[in-house]
């Protein structure tokens, strides 16, 4: 037995990392409640990018040990295929998002986008790893290989969500005349009694306290707001339809502290599912901002 493996080491490698190249696209493909990739001709379309990212990775680690440096060449062109997968998921959401009650919003889908574009580098880094064990040293060491690289993509999978730079509570919704507050921090103007009605007996209010100045500034991109709206829409569904521009969520900051108002009217009025969404949230990369790095912010007072 232990013949066979060294005499077959380089196909046994290949092999070896195509499954678990295959196995880390499988463990980050998921279809949410946002419904994407769409089952099952959008998960099709994601696994066979997959095993081809992977069958790269793999052959990578032989064309190298054999010095067959042209064939590293392929893994640029497979850079450019991925980098045109991004492309397609873009134009893809963007279309769909023009029919959406609350939509995505650009931040948003430019995240998914990059998401399923840097899924296929782990893919290739997780084959590689694998066959590079493999070939160097035995099997047995490739499957340790693959196992340590699943347990860094599982790592990498999730990202920060909203929770971690914003406090979030419930708030209430005031209509005073025609203006409409959540807490004390002031979002529209509703003039028809009908809908002010409405938001009276089904609007629910949140805030949002950030914890530092990092914080502040992520929820203040738009962006970012409408990602909160869009989850919320999306699992607890909106109370509302196409021209009624009245009862459409919105989100908006107090000018004074930088805390963030969320006004919402849900299908479900569920106040605690309601605040595990939004803790929920992932925080877009395309949002993400930290003053506290700058080097203004870094240097110390000067007090003469």
């Amino acid at each position: 037995m232990n013949a066979y493996l060294v005499e077959h080491k380089m196909l046994l490698g290949v092999l070896l990392g195509i499954v678990f190249g295959i196995v880390s696209r499988l463990l980050m493909l998921t279809t949410d409640y946002r419904q994407y990739p769409t089952y099952p001709h959008g998960r099709i379309i994601h696994i066979s990018l997959g095993v081809i990212a992977a069958a790269l990775g793999a052959v990578a680690v032989p064309a190298l040990y054999n010095k067959d440096y042209t064939a590293i060449t392929f893994l640029s062109l497979a850079a450019q295929q991925f980098r045109d997968v991004r492309k397609m998921e873009r134009e893809t959401l963007t279309k769909i998002d023009e029919l959406e009650l609350v939509s995505r919003g650009s931040t948003y889908i430019e995240g998914i986008a990059m998401v399923f574009e840097g899924r296929n580098y782990l893919v290739i880094m997780t084959a590689l790893v694998t066959s590079l064990f493999s070939i160097i040293w035995n099997i047995y060491l490739g499957f340790a290989g693959g196992i340590l690289s699943l347990l860094f993509v599982r790592f990498l999978k999730s990202g920060k969500t909203i929770s971690h730079i914003c406090r979030t509570e419930g708030a209430e919704v005031r209509v005073d005349g025609p203006d409409l507050f959540v807490g004390d921090i002031y979002i529209m103007n509703v003039g028809l009694q009908s809908n002010q009605e409405i938001i009276k007996e089904r609007g629910m209010g949140f805030i949002l306290t950030p914890y530092n100045p990092n914080g502040k500034v992520t929820i203040g991109n738009l962006g970012q707001r409408q990602a909160i709206l869009y989850d919320l829409s999306t699992i607890l569904g909106v109370y509302r339809d196409d021209g009624e521009p009245a009862l459409i969520p919105m989100a908006k900051l107090d000018m004074k502290d930088g805390r963030l108002a969320v006004f919402f009217l849900p299908q479900e009025r569920d106040m605690s599912k309601a605040l595990q969404i939004i803790n929920k949230v992932p925080i877009l990369e395309s949002a993400v901002r930290m003053p506290t790095e700058a080097s203004v912010n870094k240097e110390a007072p000067n007090n003469g």
